[in-house]
Formats: C-alpha cells, structure tokens, sequence
C-alpha cells in the first residue's frame, strides 16, 4: 500500500471502496478536525501519497484548507459541485476522478 484518501465520514468511504482495484487505505476525519487530530491521523501515512477527497460544501472546503495548509505535499480530487458529496457521486463519476489521479478502480466502473 502506498496510497491513502481522506474522506470526511463513513458514507464516503463505503461509497469508495467498492471502486478500489488496489490497496489503498481509506482514512476518515468524521467532519471537521482541528490540526492536532488531523496530525494524530495522518502522521503514520506521511511517507505515503495523501489524496484529500472530500464534499464539495462549507465543510468539506474548510477540512480541504487545513489539509492544504498542514499537508501541502497531498493532491486534492473533486466532486463536481452538482453531486455536492462524494456519497453520492455517481459510482462512474468516481472511478473517473480516481483513475485521473493515477488510482486504479475495479474494470467495470470504467465508463
């Protein structure tokens, strides 16, 4: 494993996993996380690549922005605005957001 995303909660996750044709691991902040939890959860992976997948509303912006701001090294993938949560995205729009970040997803969620 070399990879890890972020998610703000369990829904987020569930909603992954399923498209992962690798080994990543799935780290949940469950909302919104102040430096020093968001420290506590990301230190063990900081030799891994980070990727920052989270909702596309004030709350998930804000956790974006601390991330940035703590982890600038950690590359950032976006739901469209229309589907506002990663949770429901889509299952085709995922894998497609995943796979332009270089993570593979499983053959038949590839539009």
């Amino acid at each position: 494993m070399d990879k890890i995303i972020v998610v703000e909660g369990r829904s987020d996750k569930q909603r992954l996993l399923p498209l992962l044709a690798e080994p990543v691991e799935i780290i949940c902040t469950n909302g919104t996380v102040s430096a020093t939890r968001l420290e506590e959860l990301l230190d063990p992976y900081v030799k891994l690549d980070i990727y920052v997948f989270v909702d596309a509303d004030k709350s998930g912006e804000k956790l974006r922005a601390l991330i940035k701001r703590e982890y600038p090294e950690a590359l950032h993938l976006y739901t469209d605005i229309t589907y506002r949560e990663v949770a429901t995205t889509p299952m085709k729009v995922l894998a497609s957001i995943l796979l332009g970040a270089n993570i593979d997803v499983k053959t038949e969620f590839i539009v």
